[in-house]
């Protein structure tokens, strides 16, 4: 099984990559703007009868696409968010592949529903340019004529974390300011749905190796609502970090409209035989692991 992954480079695609090419019998390409890729392409830029043509030379049996963009202006989010999916779909289609397409969509699609576990079914309503990018992506893939299925991936982390998250960048903070330093975050009372990158890759390899036709569109997340904060102490705890959390900086503007957010992922255990195996507690320690340099993190 021929596996084409774009945007295998990021957090999210790193992982995936990486739990693909533990399957036997199944090669991972890899698509993007890296010299070493299968496939040079961008999304963002890139023409349909191009894409098209590389995709019929490549022949893959499935395509996941983590390609996305979480700032950086309108125009690149509205570019690689949702023009990128709408190529690569009018791409496919064009190549007439016989594939699977598994695209990851983001929690930024449906807004807030406070107090109300959000299903697949829920009304969207996103909260800024992010959000409503990534929905119309995400649209645009569930609607296509091919065999598709959209992954709304709530609030990823785990090993590798980027500093653009708020996991990530509170790790970062904490090794600057040292055991007894001062962190400075935004406000850190919202709640989210938390869910290790490791299990949304094994989301993903479960989707893309799954028989017969799957829901449209399916959440992967942890299934509960945990305070921002409950993070925060929890990487200072593992760090051993004594000094001064101060909640008066900047925090993001990619989600900070949304107070409450908590995913209904029954859908994603009919469908995909899908839960999440791993703690919060688990994810935070083995996200401190990656960033002081202490290997390895069990697939």
């Amino acid at each position: 099984m021929r596996v084409l992954v774009l945007g295998s480079t990021g957090f999210l695609g790193r992982h995936v990559t990486e739990h693909l090419r533990a399957l036997s019998g199944v090669r991972v390409l890899r698509a993007g703007r890296s010299p070493g890729a299968d496939l040079r392409v961008d999304l963002a830029t890139g023409t349909v009868p191009a894409l098209a043509a590389d995709l019929h030379a490549l022949a893959p049996d499935a395509v996941v696409n983590c390609a996305g963009a979480v700032g950086g202006g309108p125009l690149l989010l509205a570019e690689t968010n949702a023009r990128g999916p709408a190529v690569l779909c009018e791409a496919l289609t064009a190549a007439a592949l016989p594939v699977r397409l598994v695209h990851l969509g983001s929690a930024g699609e449906y807004g807030t529903n406070a107090g109300q576990p959000l299903g697949e079914d829920a009304a969207t309503c996103p909260q800024g340019a992010y959000g409503a990018t990534k929905l119309a992506g995400s649209l645009t893939v569930a609607e296509a004529a091919l065999d598709t299925v959209v992954l709304r991936v709530f609030n990823p982390l785990g090993p590798g974390s980027p500093g653009t998250s708020l996991p990530g960048r509170l790790a970062d903070e904490l090794l600057r300011a040292g055991p007894d330093g001062t962190v400075q975050v935004g406000d850190l009372s919202a709640y989210r749905d938390f869910v290790d990158a490791r299990d949304v890759a094994h989301a993903v390899v479960l989707a893309t190796t799954a028989p017969g036709p799957l829901p449209r569109i399916l959440n992967i997340a942890g299934g509960s609502a945990t305070r921002v904060r409950e993070v925060a102490e929890g990487l200072a705890r593992i760090s051993g970090f004594h000094g001064r959390i101060d909640e008066n900086g900047t925090g993001s503007q990619r989600s900070s409209a949304v107070s409450w957010q908590q995913a209904d992922i029954t859908a994603a255990a009919t469908a995909l035989g899908w839960h999440p195996e791993r703690t919060l507690a688990t994810s935070l320690a083995d996200l401190w692991a990656s960033r002081t340099g202490t290997p390895p993190y069990p697939v």
